[in-house]
């Protein structure tokens, strides 16, 4: 056999072996396990997708697909120590896949490693920056740092992208909100309830955008509607119960102060306003010991020895309320400003 007619030999053999590799990564029975995977994971059986997609990745190690539908099966199913490791493998094989750097973000995410996170979704957004989810992925990171100007950035992407996502259009209201753009924040909190009326939390947003302007009959009425749907949210309860009591219906307030408290014993401000509402319905004894409780969660706030001196005084006992306008004054020369809306207070 001549050196050429070698050579043709050895490519046609290069040829069919070739042939016979993308004949396996892409075989009807290929096919028909990523189908079934992707079904199962449409319908939510991400056990199920998990062994699809195991299997055809068993029969095509390189087919990207499967790799795809495996990850995000780990990732939708909690197998995060999987999802990591599969994770690394494929990005190390497909580095420029959005889809794959996209999911590695979120198991960085759910294993809390912010950074790592950040890293992979901010590259996947490099690969293909024209998809809604991207962007509102990584403002979720980005929110979980409390970095509310940058997430309020791809948001905007977000929503440009694809208007009708009320959830994006929710977070970012609350990004508007924690960088001092209520009016736009209401804006949002409005188109979200607009698209879609159950969104969750949605009132609750806009009532507190209100309450933070001091618009607190339009807070209680936003409020008000988020109860419905969420009579035992502790936060809801507080929240309008504040409202309440800025307006001065203190009785309207006390009934949401005490399921409030009762729900959340931890919550400071709570047990600071149910004590306050108390305390004007003449019911002295009663506020102490809510006033007490707000102490002893929230050490360094000065408010709740103010009205407990005022509640002393009430019962004739001079000594104490004297204890506690003292103790009431070094707090406030150390920390003069009680900042925020939730915990601003009218003494």
């Amino acid at each position: 056999m001549t050196a050429i007619a070698e050579w043709l030999m050895r490519c046609v053999l290069l040829v069919t072996f070739l042939a016979g590799q993308l004949y396996a990564q892409s075989s009807p029975q290929i096919e028909a396990l990523l189908k079934e995977g992707q079904t199962a994971l449409d319908r939510g059986d991400f056990a199920q997708a998990v062994q699809d997609f195991e299997r055809a990745r068993q029969l095509a190690p390189e087919n990207l697909q499967a790799n795809r539908g495996l990850l995000l099966s780990y990732l939708q199913s909690g197998r995060l120590r999987e999802a990591a490791q599969l994770g690394r493998e494929a990005i190390a094989h497909w580095p420029n896949d959005p889809h794959l750097q996209h999911w590695m973000g979120l198991v960085y995410f759910k294993n809390r490693q912010d950074s790592a996170a950040l890293e992979a979704l901010r590259r996947s957004e490099q690969l293909e920056g024209a998809r809604s989810d991207i962007h509102f992925d990584l403002a979720l990171v980005l929110l979980d740092q409390n970095q509310y100007a940058p997430a309020a950035d791809e948001l905007e992407r977000a929503v440009k992208l694809k208007p009708t996502d009320a959830l994006a259009h929710l977070l970012l209201g609350r990004a508007y909100q924690n960088t001092n753009r209520t009016l736009q924040a209401i804006e949002q909190f409005q188109t979200a309830l607009r698209i879609d009326p159950v969104v969750q939390l949605g009132h609750y947003h806009l009532a507190f955008a209100y309450a933070s302007l001091g618009r607190n009959q339009e807070a209680i009425a936003e409020y008000e509607k988020e109860l419905k749907r969420s009579p035992d949210n502790p936060n809801v309860l507080f929240q309008l119960g504040h409202s309440l009591l800025e307006t001065g219906d203190e009785k309207s307030a006390l009934a949401n102060l005490k399921k409030a408290a009762e729900l959340d014993p931890q919550n400071g401000d709570a047990f600071y306003d149910l004590g306050k509402s108390l305390l004007l319905a003449g019911n002295t004894d009663a506020a102490i010991t809510a006033l007490q409780r707000s102490i002893e969660l929230k050490p360094a706030d000065p408010s709740p020895h103010y009205q407990l001196a005022r509640a002393f005084e009430k019962l004739g006992q001079r000594e104490q309320a004297q204890a506690e306008w003292q103790r009431f004054a070094q707090l406030k020369q150390a920390q003069p400003q009680t900042g925020g809306m939730a915990s601003g207070r009218i003494q």
